[in-house]
């Protein structure tokens, strides 16, 4: 992005390649289970839209705003708005437990931003890790949904391939700035003596940032719940802010540091509150 491509692009290159990817391995492998039953069709829009596009996109416009350490501890406050969603809209009962991971998180964010000083960080990027973290929670919930009824691979070939026809949709491929593909660019931090075309960087991204983790993912809510599948997604913000601080000197002062514990702190007992489920109202 620095080098020139925008999120909206970015997103767009990274969603058709792993598709294809997937696509391609999903049909040779078992080109059944990639068809659609009229009734599962508004679900996984529902996936491919929100679930891959909203998440991608969102997350690349956050970046560009703010810390990446930051970005993903706000994007994954996830796992408390899971747990609002199973009291407010499944109507369940859950233990206090709920309640106070959700105090502290939020009090963590707070800290973070050290709303005491006012804004100290950019509001924009706040408001697309926020909506960020929204999109990751239908991931998590839709998607816990359809692996029950397909397997990993086609439920991610089928919402990716959701994904890559919203895009070329708003922004048709003929318009696709290509030429960037062959620039070369710098990289930046502990890196920036190395110059690579950006095409590469484009295909690092697309198979080690979108296609292994998402199939992961995928391959997780098998057997775990969406709850708790994002707890240990919580892992993601602090590893993500280990290397953006060795490979980017992305440093956190000590207030931000404290507030990036607090919030996982709150993350961790709001989904040990999701299994605590007490009863139905």
């Amino acid at each position: 992005m620095e080098a020139g491509l925008s999120a909206w692009r970015l997103t767009q290159i990274r969603t058709i390649g792993a598709f294809l990817i997937l696509f391609l391995y999903v049909y040779a492998k078992n080109k059944k289970s990639l068809r659609i039953k009229r009734k599962e069709l508004p679900i996984l829009i529902s996936f491919g839209v929100f679930g891959f596009a909203a998440v991608n996109l969102l997350y690349f416009l956050a970046i560009q705003r703010l810390n990446v350490g930051i970005a993903l501890i706000i994007e994954f406050t996830a796992p408390i708005w899971i747990a609002l969603w199973l009291r407010f809209i499944q109507k369940k009962i859950v233990s206090r437990l709920m309640w106070w991971g959700l105090v502290i998180g939020l009090t963590g964010l707070a800290l973070i931003a050290q709303v005491w000083r006012g804004l100290t960080l950019d509001g924009l990027g706040v408001f697309y890790a926020l909506m960020c973290a929204f999109a990751l929670t239908v991931y998590f919930l839709v998607g816990e949904k359809l692996v029950g009824v397909k397997s990993s691979e086609a439920t991610m070939a089928l919402g990716l391939g959701i994904s890559s026809a919203f895009f070329a949709i708003i922004q048709p491929w003929w318009s696709f700035p290509f030429e960037q593909l062959q620039e070369v660019v710098q990289l930046t931090g502990r890196l920036s003596e190395i110059s690579v075309p950006t095409y590469l960087l484009v295909f690092w991204v697309i198979i080690f940032g979108t296609a292994i983790p998402y199939f992961l993912v995928l391959t997780g809510l098998r057997g775990l719940s969406a709850a708790k599948t994002s707890a240990i997604g919580m892992s993601e913000p602090v590893f993500g802010g280990i290397f953006a601080w060795i490979f980017l000197y992305e440093k956190l002062n000590f207030t931000q540091s404290v507030g990036v514990i607090v919030v996982l702190v709150g993350i961790y007992l709001a989904n040990r509150a999701r299994f605590n489920v007490k009863g139905a109202a």
